[in-house]
């Protein structure tokens, strides 16, 4: 017999504390999104009721290349709470990862609310404050990221630690599409990519994402932070690395990974 949600929410949970869990087999088909998103807001709402506070959502495999890397086909999202931000050339104890890999993404804020029934491309780029270089630092709690849609999605998209940029910038003129991006670890170029690499464009998987929120009920907010999605490759993260990411327009964002003791 399949187990509930609530037993696969609880052994992600666990996860976090004793180390990666067999992936998801026994409760959720690899195509169940449904039940994949019914974990994943089990643990939210655990976390929330623990006192962790949502600042937004990330977008997750909006990047073909990160999708090959997975073996995984459509775009997922999940919760962004505010105790995963990491402050620009911050520090990040690798103790408190599993199996992490690093990303660089364009993220959004958003000045305005997007409960429009349908949110498109246009209604993003007006809802948007400002925009930033960011880095997410990715994890599983599925063993050798042996995931499928389903597992990464009840495990909160696959998501760990977030890194955004110093300066903002307004969205009106700013070129999202062909804008460069090259990651950097310790001076070498590890991951290269461009804006279209993400659904076509940053403010296309942000159009995406708010109108299946909208369908769920759940419309984004002013405040909201959102991370677009990856522009290239994740790479491996390990102890004392130095990463270094630059997006075309935007800047650089950069994190350090404390060396192992």
């Amino acid at each position: 017999m399949s187990v509930d949600h609530e037993v696969l929410a609880e052994r992600l949970r666990v996860a976090y504390r004793s180390g990666p869990v067999p992936p998801l087999r026994d409760g959720l088909r690899p195509d169940d999104a449904d039940g994949a998103y019914a974990v994943q807001s089990i643990n939210t709402r655990y976390w929330v009721a623990q006192g962790r506070r949502i600042i937004g959502r990330k977008i997750g495999l909006t990047s073909e290349s990160v999708q090959r890397q997975l073996g995984v086909s459509q775009p997922d999202f999940g919760i962004v709470f505010h105790d995963t931000l990491i402050d620009d050339g911050g520090s990040l104890d690798p103790k408190t990862l599993l199996q992490p890999r690093i990303e660089a993404e364009i993220a959004l804020i958003l000045g305005k609310d997007l409960a429009q029934r349908e949110p498109s491309f246009s209604d993003v780029l007006a809802a948007t404050e400002y925009v930033l270089p960011a880095l997410e630092v990715c994890d599983s709690r599925i063993s050798d990221w042996k995931i499928t849609f389903a597992d990464t999605v009840a495990d909160n998209a696959s998501s760990a630690f977030v890194v955004l940029g110093r300066q903002p910038h307004a969205a009106s003129g700013l070129d999202l599409w062909s804008c460069g991006m090259v990651m950097e670890i310790d001076g070498r170029v590890v991951s290269t990519g461009v804006g279209a690499a993400c659904l076509g464009h940053p403010f296309a998987a942000a159009a995406w994402l708010a109108r299946t929120l909208r369908a769920r009920d759940e419309p984004l907010r002013a405040g909201d932070l959102l991370m677009t999605g990856a522009l290239g490759p994740m790479v491996a993260l390990k102890p004392g690395a130095q990463v270094r990411a630059t997006v075309g327009g935007l800047g650089t964002v950069a994190l350090n990974v404390t060396a192992s003791k």
